[in-house]
């Protein structure tokens, strides 16, 4: 019989977090370790059908409100009733307090907080969600992260590992025909510089200034930006786009399963972001051969091929541009050995992620 583990999320959308835990369940030996999901949105996700195709369960609760006796209410009747999770394995960030809380009290031995950003949105709930980032360590039993800087943010100076963002590599490599295929299907000229951007439109992410960058790289050559992904905000950056006369010049794919193949199209990678853990999509990006331009809200861990460029957030669009351009006739690399080398593939991870979860639900932790 398999270990069954809990993992607590917001949604599985194509996001990040939820593509990281998406990769580790496609290669783990799922006779011997399976992942089910307890998510907050009565609606289905995109990654969904894979899951009930992998034979996942999907369990799902409201949306979070840590002042809800309602939603406690739901929580505690759900760790009541599925007493089969001896681990539960919790990705909502400062808020992971609030289930592995319940989970303590309801007798689960082994309770993870995740942490997959190194800050939190500066809005009306910020402070609350410090008290419960404080909480976390008294909940949990095992503590992770994406990367070494959301570990310390999240974590307060307790011990906790690292568990890295790691990739099919393999499908990320350079290849030459399918870029050709993806920009004439995309209506993309020879000529044209790609820029390229993956990611939720949502605030940490940065869009309206990748836009500006984007406003002043058009101005210095032809060029086009390829946004991947969908989000709140996605129509505030479409009015902009519209605004600034460059309808014809933004594409924009919605959520895609063929990120790998989309990469391809691209010349540049650009990641402006406010703050990150450690991000997947730049792990992608580079396994693309792509170089990547983050902000210094991105860890430069990141950097695994030495194809990333760190700028200043207070640096101006025009500074930005004039750094990125110089990359518009840089040669593809194949960055397959680095990734691998820096521990990113997800064939030495997954080993070493199912040994973890065998081993601790064999010991038991203290409740």
């Amino acid at each position: 019989m398999s270990v069954r583990v809990l993992h607590v999320v917001t949604y599985m959308g194509r996001g990040g977090l939820e593509t990281m835990i998406m990769n580790y369940y496609r290669k783990i030996d799922r006779e011997k370790v399976q992942f089910d999901f307890l998510v907050h949105r009565q609606e289905r996700w995109d990654y969904d059908g894979e899951i009930e195709a992998l034979g996942g369960k999907i369990y799902r609760l409201p949306k979070l409100n840590p002042l809800s006796m309602e939603y406690r209410r739901q929580l505690i009747n759900f760790f009541e009733n599925h007493k089969e999770y001896k681990i539960v394995h919790s990705h909502i960030d400062c808020m992971s307090a609030i289930p592995l809380r319940i989970a303590k009290k309801t007798g689960v031995p082994v309770r993870i907080a995740h942490a997959h950003s190194s800050s939190q949105d500066h809005d009306a709930k910020y402070l609350l969600k410090l008290i419960y980032k404080a909480a976390i360590p008294k909940y949990s039993t095992k503590l992770m992260a994406c990367g070494e800087k959301a570990g310390e943010w999240m974590f307060n100076g307790a011990e906790f590992r690292v568990i890295k963002n790691a990739i099919d590599a393999k499908r990320y490599r350079f290849c030459l025909e399918t870029r050709t295929k993806m920009r004439r299907s995309l209506g993309i000229q020879d000529n044209e510089f790609v820029v390229g951007h993956v990611g939720r439109f949502m605030t940490p992410k940065n869009h309206q200034f990748l836009v500006d960058i984007f406003d002043k790289i058009a101005k210095i050559t032809p060029a086009k930006l390829l946004l991947v992904g969908d989000g709140e905000l996605c129509s505030n950056i479409k009015e902009k786009v519209s605004k600034l006369g460059y309808k014809d010049k933004v594409i924009f794919t919605g959520v895609r399963s063929d990120v790998a193949d989309l990469m391809q199209a691209m010349d540049v990678f650009v990641f402006p972001s406010l703050y990150e853990g450690l991000p997947l999509t730049i792990i992608e990006a580079q396994a693309a051969g792509l170089p990547c331009f983050v902000s210094d809200g991105v860890p430069l861990e990141c950097d695994l091929t030495g194809l990333v460029t760190q700028i200043a957030l207070t640096d101006s669009s025009k500074a930005w541009a004039d750094t990125i351009v110089v990359s518009r006739n840089a040669t593809r690399q194949d960055t397959y050995e680095a990734i691998r080398a820096h521990g990113y593939d997800i064939s030495e991870n997954v080993e070493k992620l199912q040994r973890f979860y065998l081993d601790v639900e064999k010991e038991g932790e203290c409740v």
